[in-house]
């Protein structure tokens, strides 16, 4: 028997003998980290996913305010940073209270510091103009364009929607074409249904 079988052999005997540490100190030892590393700066983006009636949120916030609203397996670490973790942050925090009290019909806008990193030029320009969209009303994707500075460019208002990265806070499901239908949503059209309902849009 070689040394080095002897050498595996012996730390496979010393593993089996180790007891593998609890979840609940696993949670803990990973939430320390989280904690220590947020503190020492070395979060670009901190991240939670939060229940809704529209399914699981994966929200995204940078010390800048909330920079994503999406599900699951988001690019949030391919287009922003590749320091992403899960840290409890205030912005985090505000953003679920704010999200709960407008699904349960409690809140009519949003009072969130939002980071626009994810979006620039005339795409920024139509979430900007979209954010402006009252509570219970709808606009058209011509209306939107002409607001954001190009009348004829409601295709790429359309496309600039079907982009947006923070849906229900830049609220894009109270766009609607002009034909009244309700057009596409990257939540699904029945998503965008539910959320039209829930505030009583014409």
């Amino acid at each position: 028997m070689t040394n080095t079988t002897l050498a595996s052999k012996s730390l496979e005997s010393r593993l089996r003998r180790t007891t593998p540490p609890d979840a609940d100190r696993l949670a803990r030892l990973r939430d320390a980290l989280a904690l220590r590393a947020d503190a020492e700066g070395l979060v670009d983006v901190a991240f939670e996913r939060h229940a809704s009636p529209l399914g699981t949120l994966l929200l995204g916030a940078t010390p800048h305010g909330l920079v994503r609203i999406g599900l699951p397996n988001d690019e949030l670490a391919e287009r922003i940073s590749a320091r992403v973790l899960h840290v409890a942050r205030e912005p985090l925090a505000r953003a679920r209270r704010q999200l709960d009290d407008y699904f349960a019909g409690r809140r009519r806008a949003f009072e969130l510091a939002l980071d626009w990193q994810l979006t620039r030029g005339f795409r920024r320009d139509v979430l900007r103009a979209t954010a402006q969209i009252p509570y219970g009303s709808t606009a058209s994707y011509r209306e939107i364009a002409r607001r954001a500075g190009s009348p004829s460019a409601f295709r790429a208002t359309g496309s600039a929607l079907a982009a947006n990265p923070l849906p229900i806070v830049v609220p894009c499901h109270r766009v609607l074409p002009a034909s009244g239908e309700l057009g596409s949503y990257r939540g699904g059209a029945a998503a965008k249904a539910q959320l039209l309902a829930l505030e009583g849009a014409r």
